[in-house]
C-alpha cells in the first residue's frame, strides 16, 4: 500500500449527482382584450376538453404545462396521449413519468422509466463498462497529447501531489522525515510526508527542494496544498492532529482532515481545521475553483457514493463555508475518485480506479458547466495514464505545462513526480452554434432562453441569446442531446441533436412559432391556427371526423370573437370535370357552414364560396399522374377573415 493511498485514507473525491431541474418559460398570462390575438394553447384546450383526440395537440399541451413546472396539469394530457398512441419518442416517457411521480403514482411513474430506459439503452444502475465496452479505443483516441519527463526532484522514499505556489511548485515528500527517532505509518511503515518547495525556474526545470514552513509540517503526514491566487491563504492535508493533539476514531485510527493557515508577516501561522472535518471520516486534497468561491476535496463521509468521492463547498466572503455538497454520479463511482484539480479553463481533473482505465488510478477530465453540472467524463489518455496508478494532475494553462504523480515502472521512489507538457488538447472538441428566428418573418429572435440537455434530459446549461438571435454550447463528441428554445408568447421548442465523433462545429437553426398570432381582415385562420387542410374525401362533401377536430378550432376562435366574420373557401382536386368540381366545391363549403351554425354560430358570420379546381396546390392538374396523397392536398378549405366588428 501507497502513501497516497493513505493520504487518500479511501479518499476518492464524489461527483455531483445531475440533478434534473425544472424547465421553465414565461407564462402568458395577460389577458387579451383585441380581437388581433390568438392563444393557441387556449384553444386546444378548448378542443380537447370536448372530446377531439389529437396526438400532436396532446403533445403540445402537456408540455406547454410540463415546461412551466405544473406536473399536475401536464399529467392529464400526457395520459391522453399515452392512451392515444402507446408508442412516442423517448422524451415523451421521461416527463410522463416525472408527472407521474408528481400525481404519486409510483408504480406507473417506474414501469414508465423502465420503458424509457430500454428505448435509449441507458441504465445509471449499471456499470460504465457496459456503456462503454470500446473505452480502449476511446482512450488511444485521447493518448499523445502530452510530452512528460521526470520533473528532477524526485527521491528514493515517495513524492506526490504537487501544486503552483508563486515562482515555486509545492509537494509532499517523505525523503529526510526520519532521522534518529524515525517517525512511521503504522499501515506501511514507510516514513510520514511533510511539504517541500522547488523553485520553479524560467526553463521549466525545478530547483533544490528545501523543507516547506515548519508550523506547517508535523510529526504526522502533510500532503496537497493549495493556495489562493494572492498567496494569503493555503488549504492542506494533514492527519487528524492540531495544537499537539491527536484525534482518533472509534477504532483508534487517525484519519485525515482539510486545515488552513494565513500568510501574515512572512510566516503562515493562525492553522485551523476546516468545520466539516470529523475524527470519523476523511477529507484531503482540497482544490479552489476558478474563482476562488468554492473548495473541491475528497472525503468517505456519510454520503459517499463509493469507496471515496469528490465534494464542493462554498466559501462564503466572511470566510465561512456552507455544507459540502457531493458531486454526484456524474463523477462519482462505486471506486475511487480523488486528487481533484481545477484548471484556469474551469475543467475539473481528478484520479478514478472506478471508470474504465489502463490500469488503478487514471487521470480524467471533465468541463463544469456554468450551473455547475458536468457533461462527459474523459479518460486523458497516455502517457500519463498507465497500467499503474496515476494522479494529482495539475496543469499551467498558459504555459501548457504541469506536474503529475504515478508509481509507474521505471520511477526512483514509491511514487515519483513528473513534469508534463501539453502538445494539443483532446483530439475531439465540438461547439454547438446556432440562431433562433420566428417562423412568420424569419427574424432572429434575441431574449430566448435556451437550455441545453443531455439524453437523459437532465440540464446542462442555459443562455438567453443576444440581439444576433444565436447561440453556442462546447459540447461533447459522440453524444446525444436536446436543445430546448422558449421565449415570451412562443410555443417552447425542444429539438434532439446528435453531435458526431470528430472536432467541429454544428449549426442549429430552431425555429419559433408564435403562440399569440396576430389576425385581422384578410387572416386565413387555416394558417394561423395551423391546419393545413379541411381534408374530404374523393367525391364527398360531408365532414370527416379529422376535419371535425380541425373545425373545432374555428369554432372556439369564432366563439371567443363573437363579431369576427369569416368567407369559406372551398376548392377540390382536379380529377372529374371543371364544372362537377364547382358544384362539388359548393357543396363542400356549405357543408362546412352548416357545421358551424350546427354548432353555434349565426348564419349571418358565414359566407362561402366553392373554387373547384381553379386554385390548385401543386401542379397536379389533368392529366398529371399524381398521387392519392397529392391528390388531397388540394380537396381544402380556407377560412378568411372578412370582418372583425
Amino acid at each position: 500500500m501507497k502513501i497516497k493511498y493513505i493520504l487518500s485514507a479511501i479518499l476518492v473525491l464524489v461527483v455531483l449527482k445531475g440533478s434534473a431541474q425544472k424547465a421553465s418559460q414565461n407564462k402568458a398570462d395577460k389577458e387579451y382584450t383585441q380581437y388581433a390575438y390568438i392563444d393557441a394553447i387556449e384553444t386546444y384546450e378548448k378542443v380537447a376538453e370536448k372530446g377531439y383526440k389529437n396526438e400532436e395537440m396532446f403533445q403540445r399541451l402537456g408540455n406547454a404545462y410540463y415546461f412551466n413546472g405544473e406536473l399536475i396539469k401536464a399529467a392529464k394530457w400526457y395520459d391522453a396521449l399515452f392512451a392515444m398512441n402507446a408508442e412516442q419518442e423517448p422524451e415523451y416517457y421521461y416527463r410522463y413519468a416525472q408527472t407521474l411521480k408528481a400525481t404519486e403514482d409510483y408504480p406507473k411513474a417506474d414501469k414508465t422509466l423502465e420503458t424509457f430506459n430500454k428505448k435509449i439503452k441507458t441504465d445509471k444502475r449499471g456499470i460504465l463498462f457496459e456503456n462503454n465496452k470500446n473505452y480502449l479505443e476511446q482512450i488511444k483516441a485521447n493518448s499523445g497529447r502530452f510530452e512528460i519527463a521526470n520533473a528532477g526532484i524526485n527521491s528514493t522514499q515517495t513524492d506526490y501531489g504537487s501544486t503552483f505556489y508563486n515562482n515555486k511548485v509545492i509537494f509532499a515528500s517523505a525523503r529526510d522525515t526520519g532521522g534518529i527517532a524515525k517517525k512511521t505509518f503504522k499501515w506501511t511503515n514507510k516514513s510520514f510526508t511533510n511539504l517541500y518547495s522547488a523553485e520553479l525556474k524560467a526553463d521549466g526545470t525545478l530547483g533544490k527542494p528545501e523543507r516547506f514552513e515548519k508550523k506547517i509540517n508535523s510529526k504526522f503526514n502533510e500532503s496537497t496544498p493549495v493556495f489562493t491566487k494572492d498567496g494569503k491563504t493555503m488549504y492542506f492535508t494533514r492527519n487528524n492532529y492540531l495544537d499537539g493533539k491527536r484525534g482518533k476514531d472509534d477504532q483508534k485510527i487517525t484519519l485525515l482532515k482539510l486545515y488552513k493557515a494565513e500568510f501574515l508577516n512572512g510566516k503562515w501561522i493562525n492553522i485551523t481545521e476546516l468545520p466539516f472535518n470529523s475524527d470519523r471520516y476523511s477529507t484531503a486534497h482540497p482544490a479552489l475553483s476558478v474563482d476562488e468561491k468554492k473548495l473541491y476535496f475528497a472525503s468517505d463521509m456519510p454520503g459517499t457514493l463509493g469507496q471515496s468521492d469528490l465534494y464542493s463547498v462554498t466559501i462564503n466572503s466572511d470566510g465561512s463555508f456552507d455544507t459540502p455538497k457531493n458531486l454526484g454520479a456524474a463523477i462519482n463511482t462505486e471506486g475511487r475518485e480523488t486528487f481533484p484539480f481545477i484548471s484556469a479553463d474551469n475543467e475539473l481533473y481528478f484520479a478514478s480506479d472506478g471508470r474504465p482505465g489502463l490500469g488503478g488510478l487514471d487521470v480524467f477530465v471533465v468541463t463544469i458547466n456554468n450551473n455547475d453540472s458536468f457533461p462527459e467524463v474523459q479518460n486523458i489518455g497516455a502517457p500519463i495514464n498507465s497500467n499503474k496508478d496515476d494522479f494529482a494532475f495539475i496543469i499551467n494553462n498558459e504555459t501548457k505545462e504541469g506536474f503529475f504523480s504515478s508509481n509507474r515502472e521505471g520511477g526512483i521512489g514509491n511514487d515519483d513526480i513528473y513534469k508534463l507538457t501539453e502538445t494539443r488538447k483532446l483530439l475531439c472538441e465540438q461547439k454547438l452554434k446556432a440562431i433562433v428566428v420566428d417562423q412568420e418573418n424569419n427574424k432572429v429572435l434575441d431574449n430566448a432562453k435556451i437550455t441545453l440537455l443531455d439524453e437523459e434530459f437532465k440540464i446542462i446549461d442555459e443562455v438567453v441569446t443576444g440581439v444576433d438571435g444565436s447561440y453556442s454550447f462546447t459540447v461533447n463528441c459522440n453524444a446525444t442531446y436536446h436543445v430546448r428554445a422558449a421565449k415570451q408568447d412562443y410555443e417552447t421548442k425542444e429539438i434532439p441533436v446528435i453531435i458526431k465523433a470528430e472536432t467541429g462545429e454544428k449549426s442549429l437553426t430552431i425555429v419559433l412559432e408564435k403562440r399569440i398570432k396576430t389576425i385581422g381582415v384578410g387572416t386565413d385562420l387555416a394558417k394561423t391556427l395551423n391546419i393545413p387542410i379541411i381534408y374530404f374525401d374523393l367525391d364527398k362533401s360531408y365532414i370527416r371526423k379529422d376535419a371535425a377536430f380541425e373545425l373545432e378550432k374555428i369554432l372556439a376562435v369564432m366563439k371567443q370573437y363573437p363579431k369576427l366574420k369569416i368567407d369559406v373557401r372551398s376548392h377540390t382536386d382536379s380529377r372529374q370535370t371543371a364544372a362537377y368540381n364547382i358544384a362539388l366545391s359548393n357543396r363542400r363549403a356549405k357543408a362546412t357552414i352548416q357545421w358551424l351554425i350546427k354548432n353555434g354560430i349565426a348564419p349571418n358570420r358565414l359566407t362561402g364560396t366553392g373554387y373547384g379546381e381553379s386554385q390548385l396546390r401543386n401542379n397536379c392538374s389533368d392529366g398529371v399522374d399524381c398521387t392519392e396523397s397529392e391528390h388531397q392536398l388540394n380537396r381544402r378549405s380556407e377560412f378568411i377573415i372578412i370582418a372583425m366588428e
